[in-house]
């Protein structure tokens, strides 16, 4: 499993009302359906309202760059635009050690 976490920034609430406009346009939900999601899920850290954080996992980089060759990807950068965000990304892949037990 590969998840990546992305902290999208702005200002006055953008963050969001970027979330907002990804959840009521179906855009979330359409990348939830995708052959090898995992999760999409959004959190906004208690330290800093500006920010939002989107953790979003895979099975494996086949399903991500299936992803990132949609068109959907081009509606996606101009919301991002739009609301004039700011994006940092971090990338991790799972070992499956399994159980707590293990």
């Amino acid at each position: 499993m590969i998840t990546v976490n992305l902290y999208y920034t702005g200002t006055n609430g953008n963050a969001r009302a970027f979330v907002h406009e990804m959840e009521s346009s179906g855009i979330a939900d359409a990348i939830r359906k995708e052959p090898g999601n995992l999760r999409y899920q959004y959190f906004q850290p208690l330290d800093d309202p500006e920010t939002i954080l989107l953790i979003d996992s895979w099975t494996d980089q086949n399903a991500i760059d299936a992803h990132h060759a949609l068109p959907m990807m081009a509606q996606l950068a101009e919301l991002r635009e739009k609301y004039d965000l700011h994006m940092r990304a971090e990338r991790f892949i799972s070992d499956d050690l399994g159980s707590d037990e293990q």
